[in-house]
């Protein structure tokens, strides 16, 4: 019998045959079905018409079949067009001056590949010598349909693009909420959910270099009421892009094909417009970011699990399936006061905790200008040989003979005022001529100006020569703590200053893509002041991202929950910090801490000079555990059981997080409880768990026991996966332990 799936591909495969044979397309009626595992997405491409979404959703049994399906809205509405009373995606003004754009099929391609199948509609203007190209993709591996378009043109001069969204979906529901990211510096990813009313909701970031710390460009849609964990219809979407963005939710009134008043909505995400109007120059090609998009009736949950497998899978994390090293990073633990026997030190602490990696963070470079603060030798990439006078080969060769990997810090698109580099190129800074520089973090910080090949060439031969000449260098944590503050470029012509910010991004992935086709093999960390740019347009030349510069662990409960909406847990650095931590004086107990970090990537961020025996002995333990359930907590399936958003707060019961990861095959999970809040006599929560077999008998074993302390009742117990999804746990979080902040972490087998 053939499987729904196979029957699903066997359509794709007679469709794409179909409109193989007849391109090019010429006066007859084309549907195209696009179709993931559990997706599908069903266009109509008649040559000379608009082209039309006639559905995208969960592919089951009764949704409209092909030869039903009928009616649909325009998949990219423009300016000028039939849609013109609704809000334009694309918007451009020609050479002769016309606004008007009325895209039409002009033919279709269709093609099944290894990991994926891709429908390309190529749209012409009716008057204008313009075209479009716009590319649907399929992954066949996980539910994430991806969308783009690229832009040419034959008119006499260049076209100013005034707006250019990757995209723009209809959808409908009964009650649809949003769900986006908002935060701050130290306070990223903070879930934010409203419900769609009447009119426009925009989200958007104009940073310039960054674009994730205020306002993330990946959103959910729950189709019919508040978005539920487990269960109810989502839609996510991610904006593939590094720099400013703006997403868009369109709530309008309609009439359906009864004849009765609706509402009418629709997802536009793309670049930015503001101060963005690109100029495109005949024959010019202008490519539009990727919109990744997934559905899913498996609530907000199922939207995480398809994003993370597609981005370990397919792609959009690079070496997206490689487990990663624990590490001790030097930054919280001495600053800038780096010296090559501080760093000897630290070096023999992370190994004789087991760690497998230590990272020197700023303050190791300086010539004339020696950088002990933020506001200097930014740019001056020698080492400083007053703090290191062997150089870096003793350090590659010191971690060798402690049998770790040695990695370090950089901020390669910035520099100093007081530098060497703005000395010899203050041309290559980001600047309007005429007026005063603006300047940065430190008093003297600058952007480089990507734009410009010579700065990229810059950026790209510092990371050349630092790991031809250091080829033990196994880790780089690649740094940008500056927003874009000066709007103007030396390099770009004064007709095409509008194009800076996107031509900033441009040149910053040529870098990286030159970067990656000659040093694959090196990891790569993404920080941007922490999650500033943790997004997926730069996520596929990285091997992970720093989550925050916030340690606290309670905070990181919070601000780790929110970015697991999007990116798997192997891209997130979490760090086990000091207490009382610096930025928020609060005490947290060393288990604590370590079980708050072990549930991404682990590391340390610390001085452990300065550690206690206990604190050395339960991080020695949660490293060993760590090493155990690495690969599970890295690529194992995530569901989020108790949010502490949501878990009650207040002396009658207690605040709760708490997640698990597991395997593809169901037969073996981690499962992570933390206490927020702590009261006498408070009671606590039975954690329903998620993901299992319900036939399976499960036995659990507690990992990362307190120092001093035995496991709990629940160690060696077992149960059904039905009684643990039906009926749940009572995980002993205020019972046995005396302090505040207690958690618990168990293996499921």
């Amino acid at each position: 019998m053939t499987s729904h799936k196979g029957l699903r591909r066997y359509r794709c495969f007679l469709v794409g045959l179909l409109l193989l044979c007849c391109l090019p397309s010429q006066g007859y009626a084309e549907r195209i079905l696009l179709a993931t595992p559990h997706n599908r997405l069903v266009l109509q491409a008649d040559p000379g018409q608009q082209l039309q979404l006639l559905y995208y959703g969960e592919d089951i049994e009764g949704v409209p079949s092909f030869e039903e399906e009928s009616g649909g809205r325009a998949c990219l509405p423009t300016f000028g067009d039939i849609d013109a009373v609704l809000l334009p995606a694309l918007l451009v003004q020609h050479a002769d001056g016309d606004l008007n754009l009325e895209l039409r099929v002009q033919d279709t391609e269709y093609s099944v590949q290894t990991d994926y199948e891709e429908a390309v509609i190529t749209l012409r203007d009716k008057v204008q010598p313009f075209t479009l190209r716009l590319f649907y993709r399929a992954w066949h591996n996980t539910d994430i349909i991806e969308t783009w378009y690229e832009i040419t043109h034959t008119e006499k001069h260049p076209v100013r693009l005034q707006r250019y969204d990757s995209g723009a979906l209809p959808f409908t529901g009964e009650d649809p909420h949003l769900v986006h990211m908002h935060g701050d510096w130290a306070a990223e990813a903070v879930p934010t959910v409203e419900r769609l009313t009447r009119g426009v909701k925009c989200i958007r970031n104009t940073d310039g270099a960054r674009n994730a710390h205020l306002d993330a460009p990946e959103v959910m849609i729950a189709l019919d009421g508040a978005p539920q964990e487990n269960y109810g219809r989502v839609i996510g979407a991610a904006l593939c892009w590094s720099g400013n963005f703006e997403i868009r939710l369109s709530t309008q009134s309609a009439l359906s094909a009864s004849g009765l008043l609706t509402s009418a909505y629709r997802l536009f995400a793309g670049i930015d417009p503001q101060a963005s109007e690109y100029v495109l120059a005949p024959r010019q090609t202008f490519t539009t970011p990727h919109l990744a998009l997934s559905f899913s009736p498996e609530g907000m949950g199922g939207i995480s699990r398809a994003f993370h497998r597609w981005a370990r899978t397919d792609g959009m994390l690079h070496n997206g399936m490689a487990t990663r090293d624990i590490l001790l990073n030097s930054w919280e633990g001495i600053y800038f006061d780096i010296t090559e026997e501080r760093i000897l030190a630290m070096m023999d602490d992370i190994a004789a905790f087991g760690g497998e990696l230590f990272v020197m963070d700023d303050g190791w470079f300086g010539g004339k200008y020696q950088r002990n603060s933020d506001n200097a030798a930014l740019g001056d990439w020698g080492v400083d040989t007053r703090k290191l006078p062997r150089g870096l080969k003793a350090l590659t060769d010191a971690a060798r003979e402690r049998h770790i990997k040695f990695g370090i810090w950089l901020e390669p698109e910035a520099t100093n005022t007081t530098s060497e580099l703005y000395e010899k190129h203050p041309e290559w800074v980001l600047q309007v001529r005429g007026r005063d520089i603006k300047l940065g973090r430190g008093g003297t910080q600058l952007v480089l100006d990507m734009t410009n090949p010579k700065v990229q060439d810059f950026v790209f031969n510092l990371i050349d020569t630092l790991l031809t000449n250091n080829p033990e260098i196994a880790y780089i944590k690649w740094d940008a703590n500056a927003s874009i503050q000066n709007y103007g470029s030396l390099y770009l012509p004064k007709d095409k200053q509008s194009n800076l910010y996107v031509d900033y991004h441009l040149g910053l992935l040529k870098t990286l893509e030159r970067i990656r086709a000659k040093h694959p093999e090196v990891v790569i960390q993404n920080c941007a002041s922490g999650g500033g740019r943790a997004n997926y347009g730069l996520m596929p030349y990285f091997d992970e991202f720093w989550v925050s510069d916030n340690n606290d662990p309670l905070q990181r409960v919070y601000i780790q929950w929110g970015t697991s909406y999007f990116f798997p847990s192997n891209a997130m650095a979490q760090h086990i910090g000091g207490s009382p931590y610096v930025m928020t004086g609060r005490t947290t107990p060393v288990k604590f801490r370590c079980d708050v970090a072990m549930s991404g990537r682990l590391g340390m961020e610390l001085q452990p000079a300065h550690m206690t025996d206990e604190e050395r002995a339960q991080c020695t333990t949660a490293i060993h555990d760590y090493k155990e359930l690495r690969e599970l907590i890295q690529l194992g399936n995530l569901y989020r059981l108790l949010s502490p958003y949501e878990s009650a707060a207040g002396p009658e019961k207690q605040q709760v997080a708490s997640l698990m990861y597991v395997s593809d095959a169901k037969d073996h999970a981690v499962l992570f409880a933390y206490g927020l809040s702590s009261f006498m006599r408070q009671a606590g929560h039975r954690i329903r768990l998620a993901g299992l077999e319900p036939e399976r008998t499960y036995t659990l074993t507690e990992k990362n026991i307190r120092h001093g302390e035995q496991p709990c009742a629940l160690h060696g117990r077992s149960f059904t996966g039905a009684y643990l999804m039906s009926v749940g746990l009572d995980i002993p979080l205020s019972t046995e332990y005396n302090h505040d902040y207690p958690s618990r972490i168990f293996e499921l087998k």
